[in-house]
């Protein structure tokens, strides 16, 4: 129990030390791509601030205060000849200064996102070189197990949307509503970002199937589950259905069923996923089943007859096999560019998403600081090298979100400075100052507002999982109840 404790209070500093070094890595790559362009360019830099309002502690070298601010929401380097943000930043002390270029201007307000993606390069060297750690079922398209219901929110059970168009385990996804899909992942978020809809308003997506060396479009209608409301169609990705252990007294140790070996049929049904198995044990309700099996190279058949077992507190039966699945992984090596421009997609997917009215994505959707930290602490404790994948997605994400066109973000600077270039005379420093102030407001509320869900999500995913425990007996086969 001591061991335990220690073991989790090491794990949540770790998390915490990669969260802190990581994200504020980030932000200052990002800053310092300003100041070095600023530098560069010749303009006066008064402030290099890591975060927003009152400072902590600060320093002067070179005529240039450094310092860290307690609102650690991002950063900026104050640039007077570049954009008065004195509504933000705090009076500037120099106010006779020498107008600057429109090419100056845009150089040094693009840099922090040049040096954003720089980072997110570097960072997919390193994955590159090493690989990062993925499920193997999330690396493919081939669909390995269709749910026969969806239960809502409020408990009714629905037919699965997958299973009713005609789903079937086996088939190859090609296209999401004519975008093409490389992942199990592009699927999910293919079809939870979708803003198709039928005739009546209710959720559409078009998905394009090989099935036996056949192209087939299969018009699905996702239902919203869960208590965010997203959409999901009901499938799950093809992986491997190796035996890693066997429950002692169970049908597969009886049977003969061995660690390492590899289930590949069952009723001469090709096996593409543990669910699948899962689901046709229910189906047969205790009939004996013959399963293929792969072991050190040769195949063989076994006749299992599955037992009914207890897998919940109060009492609920599910057939068994009596055997752990052995999770498969996979290293994926992707090269820079294909890493970036991965990232670069699921940005404008999910901005697309917001501003779409037809999707039912929205703003409380969206991640801040406490479920982007959450994210780093789930990585940090899977496998290092998530981090690293993790943070690519982050930088890239901070460099397209700065460069849109709102006030405060390096993408509102370049329109103000376009403005007064089209206009031949800067823009009033009072507008400027209380555009800025009014967007910091803004965004602080959107903060909130997301961080609000962020952690209400947390919350209630911890009582998820402890009601999970609390409901579920803990299996010794690995055919283990359904997950919540």
């Amino acid at each position: 129990m001591e061991d335990n404790l220690i073991t989790t209070l090491l794990s949540g500093f770790w998390s915490i030390f990669l969260i802190i070094v990581f994200f504020g890595a980030s932000i200052f790559v990002h800053e310092l791509g300003h100041f070095l362009a600023a530098r560069r360019r010749g303009l006066l830099v008064e402030r290099f601030s890591i975060g927003f309002g009152p400072k902590i502690f600060s320093w002067t070298r070179d005529g240039v205060e450094y310092r860290v601010s307690w609102l650690p929401l991002g950063g900026y380097v104050s640039l007077p000849q570049l954009a008065d943000m004195q509504g933000i930043e705090g009076e500037s002390q120099q106010r006779s200064l020498p107008p600057i270029s429109y090419s100056s201007k845009v150089i040094v307000s693009v840099m922090g996102a040049v040096f954003n993606v720089l980072f997110a390069f570097v960072l997919s060297l390193i994955l590159w070189g090493v690989g990062y750690p993925a499920a193997v079922e999330q690396q493919t398209t081939t669909i390995g197990h269709v749910a026969p219901t969806l239960t809502l929110p409020g408990g009714e059970e629905f037919v699965s949307p997958a299973s009713r168009a005609g789903i079937r385990p086996g088939d190859i996804v090609r296209t999401v509503d004519g975008e093409p899909v490389n992942t199990f992942t592009d699927i999910q978020h293919a079809v939870l970002m979708g803003s198709g809809r039928d005739e009546e308003g209710n959720p559409r997506v078009t998905l394009s199937v090989e099935r036996d060396n056949e192209l087939r479009e299969f018009p699905v209608y996702p239902i919203l589950v869960g208590r965010d409301r997203l959409r999901t169609i009901g499938i799950q990705g093809a992986h491997p259905v190796n035996v890693e252990s066997l429950s002692e007294g169970f049908p597969a140790e009886e049977a003969g069923l061995r660690p390492g070996d590899r289930i590949v049929e069952i009723d001469r049904q090709y096996v593409y996923s543990l669910g699948q198995i899962q689901q046709y044990l229910q189906n047969v309700e205790g009939a004996e089943v013959q399963l293929t099996v792969e072991r050190d190279g040769d195949s063989l058949s076994l006749a299992i007859t599955p037992r009914e077992a207890v897998v919940t507190r109060d009492g609920d039966t599910q057939y068994m096999l009596g055997f752990r699945r052995e999770e498969t992984r996979t290293l994926v090596y992707r090269n820079p560019v294909e890493q970036v421009d991965h990232a670069r997609k699921r940005v404008f997917q999910m901005l697309g998403s917001l501003v779409n009215p037809q999707t039912d994505v929205g703003l409380r959707h969206m991640s801040g600081p406490a479920g982007i930290a959450r994210i780093i602490h789930w990585a940090a404790q899977a496998d290092f090298r998530l981090v690293l994948f993790v943070m690519v997605l982050i930088n890239v994400n901070l460099a397209i979100l700065n460069l849109l066109p709102i006030p405060v973000l390096d993408g509102g600077h370049i329109v103000f400075a376009t403005i007064a270039k089209l206009r031949g005379k800067r823009l009033p420093p009072n507008f400027v100052a209380a555009t800025q102030s009014v967007f910091m407001l803004l965004l602080l509320f959107l903060m909130l507002y997301v961080t609000f869900f962020d952690i209400d999500r947390w919350w209630h995913d911890s009582q998820d999982a402890r009601e999970y425990r609390e409901t579920y007996i803990e299996p010794t086969p690995a055919d283990e109840a359904p997950e919540p």
